[in-house]
């Protein structure tokens, strides 16, 4: 055997152990790659998830806010009209008190349709109240409210509802 011989032989033995460290290197990256992007996918479907959880909150939210179905949870026998009116605006704060911590699942224009329901709906039990005669009763209050709220675009949650649905939709397609 030549000298020449030898160093071709050492030659291709090495070309061939750089091109298995390459192949080697090539396929840890790979495999590092795939196990980030099945992380990611965790982490975005959990985080969906979480979104999704807090759309439904505040869909209840919306749906208990809605003026109707505010007086027919609470009612109003044996309550003096004031009573009422403070029932009724301490459940609607209270309520999205309970909710504010999912403002940071949603959208900005989701959470500001939601403090909006809110506002408004104490805007029109205060304004409702406000033009009631000194005799009257809860029971008037109350009917006060719902006539009001049967009328067509007075309630503000249908609105809002439709909201909460179509941010749903988006991060279930």
């Amino acid at each position: 055997m030549t000298l020449l011989e030898i160093d071709i032989q050492y030659i291709s033995l090495a070309i061939t152990l750089i091109g298995l460290t390459f192949i080697v290197l090539l396929l840890t990256s790979f495999k590092k790659l795939r196990l980030e992007i099945v992380q990611k996918s965790r982490i975005n479907i959990e985080g969906n998830n979480l979104k999704l959880q807090a759309l439904e909150r505040l869909t209840l939210y919306a749906e208990r806010s809605g003026l109707k179905n505010l007086i027919e949870r609470i009612g109003n026998k044996g309550m003096s009209t004031a009573d009422l009116h403070h029932i009724l605006i301490d459940t609607l704060k209270a309520e999205f008190e309970y909710n504010q911590s999912q403002q940071i699942y949603v959208s900005p224009e989701v959470w500001n349709a939601i403090t909006r329901l809110k506002d408004q709906n104490i805007y029109i039990i205060n304004h409702i109240t406000a033009n009631l005669p000194p005799h009257a009763t809860a029971m008037d209050l109350s009917r006060l409210i719902i006539e009001y709220s049967i009328t067509p675009n007075a309630e503000l949650n249908t609105i809002v509802l439709d909201a909460l649905q179509f941010e749903a939709k988006k991060i279930l397609s």
